[in-house]
């Protein structure tokens, strides 16, 4: 039997995620964004995709489910997740000196139906709160 993803591999729901990842990466340079990082990691938190859109610098959280059986996946990113984006977007801002620009945290949802991506985008999805 695999792991699930405790080794950094594998499992069928990193593939989605890595898979929803890539299809939303794709979208945006599609939509005309400039993806600036992908998978920024801190020890408070991570950012999905950070991308540049008419002065907008845009920190995207990912999700998806294979149905939506349960709903949305974007109703998965509750406050505490919110919270650990925003440390990172925090951290990410000033490891660039990028303190000027206008920030916004979008989240992007992705089910995959009969294997077909469906998007649902939501832009300044939740603000920093401070």
């Amino acid at each position: 039997m695999s792991s699930s993803g405790e080794n950094g591999r594998g499992g069928p729901r990193k593939l989605l995620g890595l898979t929803a990842e890539g299809f939303v990466a794709g979208w945006l340079e599609g939509e005309g964004y400039t993806i600036l990082d992908r998978n920024y990691s801190t020890k408070v938190g991570e950012v999905d995709i950070i991308a540049l859109k008419d002065r907008f610098l845009c920190f995207v959280e990912v999700r998806s489910r294979s149905s939506d059986s349960m709903g949305s996946p974007s109703l998965t990113v509750n406050r505490r997740k919110q919270l650990r984006i925003i440390k990172a977007a925090m951290q990410y801002i000033a490891e660039k000196r990028l303190q000027d620009t206008h920030g916004r945290f979008d989240v992007a949802a992705v089910i995959f139906e009969a294997g077909e991506p469906r998007l649902e985008y939501i832009p300044a999805a939740f603000d920093a709160g401070m």
